[in-house]
């Protein structure tokens, strides 16, 4: 009688603790780190639809990559479930530990994905959701046609011109740019050939901007008349301001993945795939991809974009043309060009 009476008691506190994790895997909640740009479209095509899927509390923070990278590498016991982050970022936060090694098989969407895009999830537990390249956007009104690089050190724009300051996303393409006007390989010379190009072009350069959302006051203030831009940006910008055209220059761009990744101490880890899964499945791509939406450049295979969602996006042909960045290189020299470019570029 003994016996079965503590048969009875270990079955008890067995299921007991069964239940207790089954409710802690089913937990409602999911904390969501993203960029700060788009902010009211992000909720209304990414995260709405989401907590509506399964009746989930879905909360978010937003910044610039660099800001919130920061924020989870110095601060590792944060809430924070999910990050949404640029590449170079992804890739530091990989090496510095502060995400889970992610299971696959969990996602069903990440076939979806090209091998390339595949291989870099798997080396920086960091998945790509979205593709962007840098480009001009400029008031055609004001300044005509451009259409290449190299017009940027034209003498004309003296006091018009915005770039991406060195810490963003695209800061280190803006000096790759600069290199290939100085007609040199970045990686033969650290960089050298660049920072002496940033030089040249600081006449031209009337602000060096952190947040693209920026841009539109600055082109209706009459500010600036162009800018160099990441293409997530384009869309925001033409519908605030009339005239705006972007181009992509012939002789190519640099690309940039956002990459999402989970957070080494979330505690919603069922939450945590079903988000990564959702905001790769075909539905939220070609939604996201929308001009009036994120304009995010779809990476589901599956999805097919019309002409004008094509539009002022890394897609198609801007695709093809788009150079990748050595991120490796960029983070074992930004240190250094962050402190040269403040010399020039923020004195």
């Amino acid at each position: 009688m003994k016996k079965r009476n503590l048969m009875v008691v270990i079955m008890a506190t067995a299921f007991l603790f069964t239940g207790c994790g089954q409710k802690a895997g089913q937990s409602k909640k999911i904390t969501v780190s993203t960029f700060g740009i788009s902010t009211k479209e992000m909720k209304n095509d990414v995260v709405s639809p989401f907590e509506k899927l399964d009746n989930l509390d879905v909360k978010t923070q937003s910044g610039d990559s660099a800001a919130r990278y920061t924020q989870i590498a110095h601060n590792p016991n944060n809430s924070i479930d999910v990050v949404e982050l640029s590449q170079n970022n992804a890739l530091s936060g990989n090496k510095k530990g502060l995400f889970q090694k992610i299971n696959f098989n969990k996602l069903k969407n990440f076939k979806t994905l090209s091998h390339n895009q595949q291989k870099l999830a798997k080396e920086t537990n960091s998945i790509p959701y979205t593709v962007n390249s840098m480009g001009i956007i400029y008031n055609s009104k004001k300044v005509g046609k451009i259409t290449s690089w190299d017009q940027l050190w034209d003498k004309k724009f003296k006091g018009k011109i915005a770039i991406p300051d060195i810490t963003t996303t695209f800061g280190p393409a803006m000096l790759y740019v600069a290199s290939d006007h100085a007609k040199t390989d970045i990686s033969k010379d650290n960089g050298k050939a660049g920072l002496k190009a940033m030089k040249e072009l600081k006449p031209n350069v009337a602000k060096t901007y952190t947040q693209s959302s920026d841009l539109a006051n600055m082109f209706k203030n009459g500010e600036i008349d162009v800018a160099v831009v990441g293409d997530f940006a384009v869309s925001m910008t033409q519908n605030s301001t009339p005239n705006m055209e972007y181009t992509v220059p012939t002789s190519g761009t640099y690309a940039n993945y956002d990459t999402i990744s989970i957070v080494k101490n979330s505690k919603n880890l069922n939450n945590d795939y079903k988000y990564i899964d959702y905001r790769l499945s075909e539905k939220t791509q070609t939604r996201a991809a929308s001009t009036k939406s994120l304009n995010n450049a779809p990476v589901n295979n599956n999805v097919k974009l019309t002409s004008k969602d094509a539009k002022n996006k890394t897609y198609g042909d801007i695709a093809k043309r788009a150079k990748t960045i050595d991120f490796e290189y960029v983070n074992s020299q930004l240190k250094n060009w962050i402190t040269e470019w403040n010399k020039i570029m923020n004195k």
